[in-house]
C-alpha cells in the first residue's frame, strides 16, 4: 500500500520528511471532510428550501393540495443530471482546472437536494434528524477506523464493488417487479455495502494524497476524495431511511 513507507515518497526520488508528510496528510484530510461537510450543507439547504418553498417545489414537482404527486420534467432532468456531471468528472478531470472541478462538485452536491428533498416529503422530520444523526455517527466511526487501521482494505474494496454492482442490479428489477421481501434486502444490502466504502474510501483517499504529494494535482485529489466520501454518506442516509423512515399521515 502505498501509506505504508511514507519515508520512499518524494519527487525526483527525494526522500520526503516524515513529519512533513504527516502533517500535509492531516490538512488534506481536513480540506476532504470540509469539502464533504459544505456539500452536505448545501444538499441540505437545497432540500429544505423546496420543502417550505411551494414555488420552488412547483419547478420540480407536480403539486397538489395534497402535497407532492410526482416529478415534472425538470424535476426528472434533476434527478438524472447528477449522474452525468459524475461522468464528465470522470473523464475529463485531468484536462479540466481545479475551478471546473470545483464549479461540478457544486453541482452535484446542490442538484442531489431535489432528490432528498423527497424525503422530506414522504417522512416526518423527526424521523428524517433521528437517521440523519445515526448516518452521521456512524460515518465517523467507519472513516475513523478507514484513517487508522493498517489493514489493507483493497482486496474489501474489490468484493465491495461487486456487491455495488449487484445492487444496483437488484434495485433496477424492483423497480419493474416490486417486492416487499426484495425491498428489505435491497436495503440491507446497501447499509452494509456503503458502511464498508466509506472506512475503504477513506483509505484510498490517504493512498491518494500519498501518490499526489509534492504534485499540483492535490487540490483535484482532495475533490474527487471528498465526492467519494459525499456519495457514500448520501447512500447510506437514503437506504437507513428505510428502516428509520416514519411516513406523513
Amino acid at each position: 500500500m502505498a501509506n505504508q513507507n511514507f519515508n520512499t515518497f518524494g519527487r525526483g526520488g527525494v526522500i520526503a520528511d516524515q513529519a512533513t508528510f504527516d502533517a500535509g496528510l492531516r490538512a488534506h484530510m481536513i480540506k476532504v471532510y470540509n469539502y464533504m461537510a459544505s456539500g452536505l450543507a448545501l444538499s441540505g439547504i437545497v432540500a429544505f428550501a423546496l420543502f417550505n418553498v411551494p414555488s420552488l417545489a412547483a419547478l420540480f414537482f407536480e403539486v397538489t393540495p395534497r402535497g407532492v404527486a410526482g416529478l415534472n420534467v425538470l424535476g426528472w432532468i434533476a434527478i438524472f443530471a447528477p449522474f452525468g456531471l459524475l461522468l464528465l468528472m470522470g473523464f475529463r478531470a485531468a484536462q479540466m482546472s481545479v475551478g471546473g472541478l470545483q464549479a461540478i462538485y457544486w453541482a452535484v452536491t446542490a442538484l442531489m437536494g431535489v432528490s432528498l428533498s423527497l424525503l422530506l416529503f414522504r417522512y416526518t422530520g423527526a424521523s428524517v434528524a433521528r437517521a440523519f444523526f445515526v448516518t452521521a455517527a456512524s460515518f465517523g466511526a467507519l472513516s475513523l477506523y478507514g484513517y487508522t487501521t493498517k489493514k489493507d482494505l483493497s482486496a474489501f474494496g474489490k468484493f465491495l464493488f461487486m456487491g455495488l454492482i449487484g445492487l444496483i442490479l437488484a434495485s433496477l428489477v424492483n423497480m419493474f417487479f416490486p417486492s416487499g421481501t426484495m425491498t428489505f434486502i435491497i436495503s440491507v444490502a446497501g447499509v452494509l455495502i456503503f458502511s464498508g466504502l466509506i472506512a475503504y474510501d477513506t483509505q484510498r483517499i490517504k493512498e491518494q494524497y500519498a501518490d499526489a504529494w509534492g504534485s499540483d494535482t492535490a487540490e483535484k485529489v482532495a475533490i474527487f476524495g471528498a465526492l467519494s466520501l459525499y456519495l457514500d454518506f448520501i447512500n447510506l442516509f437514503q437506504f437507513l431511511m428505510m428502516f428509520m423512515g416514519q411516513d406523513r399521515e
